[in-house]
């Protein structure tokens, strides 16, 4: 059984929730709650007739579920955020907090696979239930669609040759663990450079695995759509993928292209930027290394 005290600390927690400009009768959704931080923190601010909602699809962070009967725990992914909270009844919420990408736990459960430092079998999903694994796409998916997703999530420039090398391998007995990729793909890791290469490597099967940038997506427009009016979304993102397409939405309503203009020339988009982007202090990043790529950004639906 998991407990809390392996989920490190949440990162950006005041800013974050900060952002949603709680009110203490609001309903509230932590799309990913894992070790509970910031939802810890948004009970915190909740009248009793507050309502907070959560989502996490890892079984790990069920251990974590909070006493408390103004929250509820949903064993989902939060790709499916509409279809579940209106199974509970809820059509419109006040704020919705996400933390992005992979908790610190999961890459310190070295079986899960997640993690550059240990050597596990080649899992990386973030849900049990998922039949797609790391092991899968290293040897099931064709020279082309590893190019495609080193290229596409890793942003590897050497993404061809490493799609080549792993096809060749993998001709002479499948590539099962974390250990026997690092060994296939040896002479493109120079040392200097070496953790950067992985970091992106398994950045890029991860998530390939999880779907993540669909999840992202899907999630982002549904937001809009369950949103009360005034209502805020607090986004935390780790690498540049995802922050694109969170920046993009907030400031276009769309992932790709421009807001069709009016006979003026103006448009209107429905979310507006509250503040700057904010990124972690030192402090923060000295006590969890976790936080030094985030980024937060904050808007409210029009």
């Amino acid at each position: 059984m998991t407990t809390t005290m392996e989920y490190h600390n949440p990162v950006l927690l005041h800013p974050t929730v900060d952002g949603l400009n709680i009110k203490p009768d609001g309903i509230y959704v932590d799309v990913t709650f894992g070790g509970g931080g910031h939802s810890k923190e948004i009970l915190n601010r909740l009248g009793p007739n507050g309502k907070l909602f959560a989502f996490d699809q890892d079984e790990d962070a069920l251990a974590n579920a909070l006493p408390d009967e103004r929250f509820t725990l949903i064993n989902e992914n939060f790709r499916f955020i509409k279809r579940f909270l209106r199974f509970h009844g809820v059509r419109g919420v006040d704020g919705i907090l996400a933390d992005l990408g992979v908790s610190s736990h999961q890459f310190d459960v070295a079986e899960r696979g997640f993690s550059t430092r240990f050597d596990a079998e080649l899992d990386m999903r973030m849900s049990q239930k998922n039949d797609l694994n790391a092991y899968r796409v290293v040897n099931e998916y064709d020279e082309q669609d590893l190019r495609r997703v080193f290229l596409d999530y890793g942003e590897l420039k050497n993404a061809p040759v490493l799609s080549r090398t792993i096809v060749e391998a993998r001709e002479h007995r499948p590539i099962k663990t974390t250990d026997e990729l690092k060994e296939v793909l040896a002479k493109y890791l120079p040392e200097r450079v070496r953790n950067k290469i992985l970091a992106q490597i398994y950045q890029a099967i991860r998530i390939e695995v999880n779907q993540e940038m669909d999840v992202l997506k899907e999630f982002i427009e549904q937001s809009l759509e369950i949103l009360n009016p005034g209502g805020r979304l607090s986004v935390i993102s780790y690498h540049s993928l995802e922050d694109r397409l969170v920046k993009r939405f907030i400031k276009n309503g769309m992932f790709e292209g421009e807001p069709e203009r009016d006979f003026y020339g103006n448009f209107t988009v429905p979310f507006k930027t509250i503040g700057k982007l904010i990124v972690p202090d030192n402090a923060e990043i000295k006590i969890n290394n976790r936080a030094r790529s985030a980024k937060l950004r904050i808007a409210e639906k029009r």
